[in-house]
């Protein structure tokens, strides 16, 4: 698969914390490599104020991040994605759309931090963790050599990094 930039659609239900937070650490992390998008299959309709934290915090323009529905994205035309990864086990079981082309898909599971229960201290604590934890697979897909590897490759290698233990 060689291109210079890479699309890629990161789902949850919400659309309100994990899938924002790796839309943010794509678009930083890639370089210009990639542009990433995110979305629900029933958005929220606001984006979670401590994932807005974590992304202002990677320097990513918090004013762009909003919670849309995944069907902006599976319409003629929409961008063409070449990749679409859910973060979040209630979009994992549901009925995705057919994305145009034919991307590579894979699912990495994160805890849902915007339906903890507690303080904000709290609160504040279990979004750091989460995005850690999407730091660390962000990264570790980011790094692939996708210039020299086809496609069934980066769908193993994609699979793989959803099934590896999260580091801390």
């Amino acid at each position: 698969m060689n291109k210079n930039e890479y699309s890629i659609l990161i789902l949850c239900t919400g659309n309100s914390a994990r899938s924002v937070m790796a839309e943010a650490l794509f678009n930083v992390m890639g370089e210009g490599r990639f542009r990433a998008y995110s979305a629900g299959s029933h958005p929220s309709g606001t984006v979670n104020p401590f994932a807005i934290e974590q992304c202002a915090a990677l320097g990513y323009d918090v004013a762009q991040l909003r919670s849309k529905s995944w069907d902006e994205f599976a319409t003629p035309d929409a961008p063409h994605m070449d990749f679409v990864i859910t973060v979040c086990d209630q979009a994992a079981g549901e009925t995705c759309p057919i994305w145009p082309g034919k991307p590579l898909t894979a699912h990495w599971g994160f805890q849902d931090p915007a339906a903890f229960e507690g303080s904000d201290a709290e609160k504040r604590a279990l979004f750091s963790k989460i995005y850690r934890q999407l730091l660390w697979r962000v990264r570790q897909f980011v790094d692939l050599p996708l210039n020299i590897l086809d496609r069934t490759a980066i769908q193993r290698e994609m699979r793989a990094i959803g099934d590896k233990p999260v580091e801390e």
